[in-house]
């Protein structure tokens, strides 16, 4: 019993974080109607930033830095507090004026992925301006302990409990008790309203973003020495937090703060009862991260319909749709200069461009699901790596032969698809996209990451063989053979055209309708519940087949090649490159990670160290300036240049009586809004 209460308490510091980032992300989903995904990585700053001024006195800035002492007298510790919470804080305001102040009005779609480039983007940020493998918290709070019913408990843990329902109370003062609070509440259920009152909803927004900035940076920099320092964990840190908010439905700062800390405290009694004889070795590792997600689940299925929504002064327009054609001469012409590129490089070049194709079959599950259908899904690598690890078993313990491999093992990743995808009946929009989000990293710790149920070595596949012929990827020194690299231009090929046709076809059609509007779709006779189960299906389908192609690509798979980090960048490529278009799951295949784009910053600039952050760099001006992508912004200006021409064509031939106005009609567009 005093081990159980003592991992309870212990589980209080964790669970403190939880407590602030979720009543940080009720204020800020009260104050903008955003769930900002990157509250995580914007306190990973101020706890990074203190670990710095208290280990050298460097004052680290995003460019550049500030000698404020040294070794041997380092910043005092009570200004390295107030210089890192206030860098928290002025991250958070520099994200409301210059990301999510401008998409007030776009769909969530933008404002997701937004937020989730802005994460990666400070992640990526604190690995360049950071020495991360050395830096260590030193202690803040005092670390004095105490005995309570057998078990030794630390101070520090009760009081950064305290400090998180401190918070909480301040938040609920100050939304329930100040003018400011109450006009932000107001404004988010009648923005028009508020600024009739005479209160401007940007600076309303922009004080809580400030003030939960603050407070998110405070309580880790508190916590960094009992919790460690681990800038991906405290980046994710934000998916408990999701589910602890959306049990209080993103209103309640009392429910949130309270689940917080209860969550936290469960987790650490999990990885006590791992320690027990009588607990599963399988249950081992990953099962507390997987409880976030069924919170998440149950709450949304619960209080979905409960969860408010915040009034706006228009209605937000979906990125325009690209109806795919198959025109023969181009797609002759691409698979031509796709061979050429094949049969004229080698090593990683050549690795880089079979890289591409895999990763443009994943980013089309993208474009099928995200763009075409209008579901938010973060959990694309979730879904391939699940077909990667099962072809390793079907492979080597079945001894199933290829094709018959991938297409078992693509088949798991499906049902996992329609699993994931079960919540999208209920829900939409943001909430789905923390669903997706919180399976992706609970597949990843659960199944990933767990040596009993893959072994962080063995996961072998054995080499791909048709009627004989040796399909494998490296035959001597050869790092990818042109065997190897023709098989999988098939593959994607006939599958990208296979998807293109489906697209451009009735069910395309239906899912065009389900995007749009789901009660109108309905009232025609589709089927809304098997529609949206389609789409997850066959975007796992597609994103699977991409996981086998990755395992027969390096001959042996790793947690490593399918990280939650890894699907974002995957995402953010595809959004840059156009999530409505196929043209833009190509792009996002070219620039992926790993692919052309990335070898060619790696071997002829070496800017490797720098793909990370210029991809999510990347994501946020997509996401604020073109929400339609690279090639949406080619096809609008195309469209725009002909449409000139035939104004100008139409007034040259337009004859010399002024009584006759010329028309035309109107041609079909390509494209719908």
């Amino acid at each position: 019993m005093s081990q159980f209460l003592q991992f309870v308490v212990l589980g209080l510091a964790v669970g403190s974080v939880y407590s602030v980032f979720a009543t940080s992300l009720v204020g800020i989903y009260a104050a903008t109607g955003v769930i900002n995904f990157a509250q995580g990585s914007i306190a990973l700053w101020a706890v990074y930033v203190v670990a710095a001024l208290r280990t050298d006195g460097t004052y680290v800035l995003p460019i550049g830095s500030i000698s404020l002492g040294s070794e041997d007298s380092p910043t005092p510790m009570v200004l390295a507090i107030v210089i890192g919470v206030a860098s928290a804080a002025l991250w958070a305001l520099i994200a409301h004026y210059l990301i999510f102040r401008p998409l007030r009005r776009a769909p969530v779609l933008a404002q997701v992925v937004a937020s989730v480039g802005l994460m990666l983007f400070l992640q990526a940020l604190v690995d360049l301006r950071f020495d991360t493998e050395s830096l260590m918290a030193l202690p803040i709070l005092p670390q004095t302990t105490f005995e309570l019913a057998g078990a030794v408990i630390n101070l520090s843990d009760l009081l950064l409990a305290v400090v998180a329902i401190v918070i909480a109370l301040l938040f609920w003062a100050y939304f329930s008790l100040t003018t400011f609070g109450v006009a932000t509440r107001a404004g988010s259920e009648d923005e028009l309203a508020a600024r009739l009152a005479g209160y401007s909803p940007d600076r309303l927004a922009a004080i809580v973003w400030v003030i939960t900035g603050a407070a998110s940076g405070l309580i880790v920099v508190l916590g960094a020495y009992t919790i460690g320092l681990d800038a991906t964990s405290y980046t994710f840190y934000i998916i408990p937090a999701l589910a602890v908010a959306l049990v209080g439905r993103l209103t309640s700062f009392g429910v949130a703060c309270v689940a917080g800390l209860v969550l936290g405290a469960f987790q650490a009694v999990i990885l006590w009862a791992g320690t027990l004889e009588w607990w599963p070795t399988w249950a081992q590792t990953g099962v507390g991260d997987a409880v976030p997600f069924i919170v998440v689940v149950i709450a949304l299925f619960l209080l979905g319909g409960k969860i408010p929504s915040r009034g706006s002064l228009g209605e937000a327009k979906m990125p325009a749709v690209f109806i795919p054609k198959i025109r023969p001469i181009p797609v002759v012409l691409t698979i031509g200069a796709v061979v050429a590129a094949v049969l004229l490089t080698s090593g990683s070049w050549r690795f880089g461009i079979v890289t591409s194709m895999i990763l443009s079959l994943i980013a089309l599950s993208l474009v099928l699901l995200t763009g075409y259908l209008g579901q938010i899904s973060l959990a694309s690598m979730a879904f391939a790596g699940s077909a990667g690890f099962a072809l390793s078993k079907v492979t080597t313990n079945w001894g199933v032969p290829f094709p018959l491999s991938i297409l078992l093992s693509t088949l798991i990743a499906t049902a996992l698809g329609v699993v994931v995808g079960v919540p999208a009946l209920r829900i939409r929009g943001a909430q789905l996209a923390v669903v997706t989000l919180a399976a992706a990293l609970a597949i990843q710790s659960f199944v990933f990451n767990n040596p009993s149920i893959t072994p962080f070595e063995g996961n072998l596949i054995s080499d791909p063989k048709l009627f004989g012929w040796d399909l494998s990827v490296r035959q001597g020194s050869e790092l990818t053979t042109i065997e190897f690299s023709m098989m999988v231009l098939v593959v994607v090929t006939v599958l990208t055209l296979i998807v293109m046709r489906f697209m451009a076809g009735a069910t395309g059609r239906a899912f065009l309708a389900v995007r749009s509007n789901e009660r109108a779709a309905a009232s025609v006779g589709i089927n809304v519940a098997a529609t949206k189960l389609l789409g997850f299906a066959l975007s796992a389908f597609l994103a699977g087949v991409g996981g086998c192609l990755i395992g027969y690509s390096r001959g042996q798979l790793s947690a490593a090649s399918f990280t939650v980090i890894i699907g974002l960048t995957l995402l953010a490529m595809t959004y840059v490159g156009g999530i409505t278009s196929v043209s833009g799951a190509f792009i996002a295949g070219i620039i992926g990670p790993l692919g052309v784009g990335y070898v060619f910053l790696t071997q002829t600039i070496d800017f490797g160290q720098y793909y990370q952050i210029i991809a999510a760099g990347s994501l946020l001006l997509m996401a604020v300036l073109n929400p339609v992508g690279v090639v949406g912004a080619v096809r609008e200006t195309v469209d725009h240049i002909k449409a000139r021409a035939g104004k100008n064509r139409n007034n040259n031939t337009s004859g010399p009586d002024t009584s006759s106005v010329a028309t035309s009609e109107p041609k079909a567009s390509s494209h719908v809004g």
